[in-house]
């Protein structure tokens, strides 16, 4: 995938899996509610738009799959209307048993500032939403770490 100006975040994850059921669990918002985001309108669908609710903080965003290629690779765009941005999955198997996952938030936009800003804000949301897929995925663990991300009562 091409990134703009290479202005974009990364985060990675082994999850020990096959494919097939990593895939699933980032497009299937039965199972990606138990470790990301709390409501999702639908399955991933390429070029259909999805909603994703994160109840606990009485937010939602609408998501366009631009590109789904099955146990391979997802493209997403998001955000606000006037500062999208792409989020990319790549998923490698590395045995029938292993599955190593990547996320690319690219087109990230601004000055300087705003682009630290959310290289280190995605950076870290997505390393959270892969430990919580490795964490329900490999042991059925439900961690919280999105929904204690930010607590109540804390700025």
């Amino acid at each position: 995938m091409k990134t703009e100006n290479n202005k974009y975040a990364k985060a990675e994850m082994l999850i020990r899996k096959p494919v097939s059921e990593v895939f699933q669990a980032f497009i299937d918002p039965e199972i990606t509610s138990k470790f990301w985001f709390t409501k999702g309108s639908g399955k991933l669908v390429e070029n259909q738009k999805t909603e994703w609710t994160w109840e606990m903080y009485g937010f939602s965003l609408s998501v366009t799959t631009l590109v789904l290629q099955e146990n391979k690779k997802i493209v997403v765009e998001w955000g606000n209307p006037d500062e999208t941005t792409l989020v990319e999955w790549i998923f490698t198997p590395l045995n029938e048993n292993e599955t190593f996952v990547s996320i690319t938030n690219s087109g990230l936009k601004g000055d300087s500032d705003k682009i630290i800003d959310q290289v280190r804000n995605s950076t870290e949301g997505f390393t959270l939403v892969l430990a919580g897929a490795k964490a329900y995925l490999e042991h059925q663990l439900q961690l919280n770490l999105v929904l204690d991300r930010f607590p109540k009562g804390l700025a």
